[in-house]
């Protein structure tokens, strides 16, 4: 083993995911200089960048400028990408291990989390995620069908996935048209009915779970009011303790701007987006047709558990809300990979930090390895991602070092993409997706919007000519 990772034997790693953790895992191999390093990045879909491309909000350009470090990553002469190849259906893992040293998942966290409420599968009641994936262009959800007639929607959940699915619903469509939304998507939205929007966390004010900018974004839209419930913006006594205690000046100000929106009277705006805490769904009650007829609600009220942290528990008091849509964005959870362990309750690849284990016993598994949302769950902001990644690489170079790899048989260049050719004839090359890239940019001028996404697997191909 010690004659791997040298200029006549690199390491031969595979990252399987082309989302911001797969692009730090390349970027700290790359860093590193004990080892020559060979990256392949596999992708299920056919252009790079994940959850920036697909998870991001697209009135959010600025988080989406963090690609441009991306693709400096991808100009290493190590580096190689293969997108529009499924793990599992095109190339099997084992099939995988005969190739490379090491082997590193980072697919993210790509599924909802459910309510478990009854009512929950009425018509009307969808996934954040779905819905998210919808308006920016992933290509399996460009047939997605999602009613906008309905006056007042909720959202179920207080994070930012939450905030952006509300916002977007009361985005003017001047307002989306300066952005990359998917054409679909601003088409059904310039019809949209939807006037009342409702985001609702079960706890209180000084546990919401978004950002301090996307609470501030609300009072800023164009045609939409925000508003807060002047007693569901007051922090109870155990909260304003907690605070006092952390002197956590984010949270300090998010609730500051949240009291700002207490009470507010409507400036005659069209939409009104509402947030509301301390609340939970108890029931999407059917309107006798399989639709939502309203949403039944209870009272929370926050309790010390014994350490030390807050819960909400439910009171005895019970409203209707007269909601007919229900978005719930509770949270993602990971989808499990052929061949690779996966810790089913917490939606992630069994792993201990980033080796993947042997469920059997509970040891690493030789060469295989995981990073980003996938290994840890559906938590913290894209660039929590680069210390997870570094993490997980820490621990494979050691592993390197001890002689912990897998001993592929085939090494060679040429023998990878000949296999992948022969499974997978349509995969596309990072030079294709900077091909796609350009045309994007080109459609987006011609019409004054900063891109033009294809949004479909055909769409791409034709546009290479193939």
């Amino acid at each position: 083993m010690s004659q791997n990772g040298t200029l006549e034997s690199p390491l031969r790693v595979a990252v399987v995911g082309a989302g911001p953790t797969g692009f730090y895992t390349a970027e700290h191999l790359f860093k590193q200089k004990e080892y020559v390093v060979t990256v392949d990045m596999y992708e299920r879909l056919p252009i790079p960048f994940g959850l920036v491309r697909y998870g991001v909000a697209p009135d959010h350009p600025k988080i989406k400028s963090v690609t441009n470090v991306y693709d400096r990553i991808a100009q290493n002469p190590g580096f190689r990408f293969f997108g529009n190849v499924e793990i599992g259906k095109h190339i099997t893992v084992p099939e995988m291990q005969a190739y490379y040293h090491q082997i590193v998942f980072t697919t993210g966290a790509q599924t909802d989390r459910r309510l478990n409420i009854p009512g929950e599968d009425l018509a009307g009641s969808l996934p954040a995620t779905e819905f998210v994936a919808w308006y920016n262009g992933h290509p399996d959800y460009r047939d997605y069908e999602v009613d906008l007639s309905h006056e007042n929607v909720a959202v179920v959940g207080i994070g930012n996935v939450a905030m952006d699915v509300a916002r977007i619903l009361c985005r003017t469509p001047e307002e989306l048209y300066q952005t990359d939304i998917a054409d679909y998507a601003l088409e059904a939205l310039r019809q949209s009915k939807v006037k009342n929007v409702y985001v609702m966390g079960r706890r209180g004010p000084g546990q919401a779970a978004f950002t301090t900018p996307e609470i501030k974004e609300l009072g800023e839209m164009e045609d939409a009011d925000a508003y807060v419930l002047p007693e569901e913006a007051e922090l109870d006594v155990l909260s304003q303790a907690a605070l006092a205690d952390s002197s956590d000046r984010a949270t300090m100000k998010k609730v500051e701007i949240i009291q700002s929106y207490a009470g507010r009277v409507p400036s005659g705006k069209s939409r009104r987006l509402t947030v509301r805490f301390l609340v939970s769904p108890l029931e999407l009650v059917d309107d006798g047709e399989g639709n939502i007829a309203c949403m039944r609600l209870v009272k929370n009220e926050l309790y010390a558990t014994d350490a030390g942290t807050l819960r909400p528990r439910a009171t005895e008091k019970v409203e209707e809300l007269p909601v007919t849509m229900v978005f719930r964005a509770i949270g993602y959870r990971g989808v499990p990979i052929p061949g690779v362990p996966f810790y089913d309750s917490w939606g992630v690849i069994l792993n201990r930090e980033g080796r993947v284990l042997d469920p059997e016993t509970q040891e690493p598994l030789a060469g295989l390895y995981t990073g980003g949302w996938i290994k840890r769950g559906p938590s913290g902001v894209i660039g929590t991602n680069k210390p997870d990644a570094l993490e997980t690489v820490k621990n494979m170079l050691e592993d390197v070092a001890s002689e912990k790899t897998l001993c592929p048989d085939k090494t060679g260049q040429a023998e990878i993409f000949a296999f992948v050719q022969n499974r997978q004839p349509d995969f596309f090359t990072y030079d294709d997706w900077t091909r796609l890239d350009a045309l994007e940019l080109a459609k987006g001028e011609a019409v004054g919007r900063p891109r033009v996404k294809f949004t479909s697997v055909d769409e791409m191909l034709k546009a290479l000519g193939r």
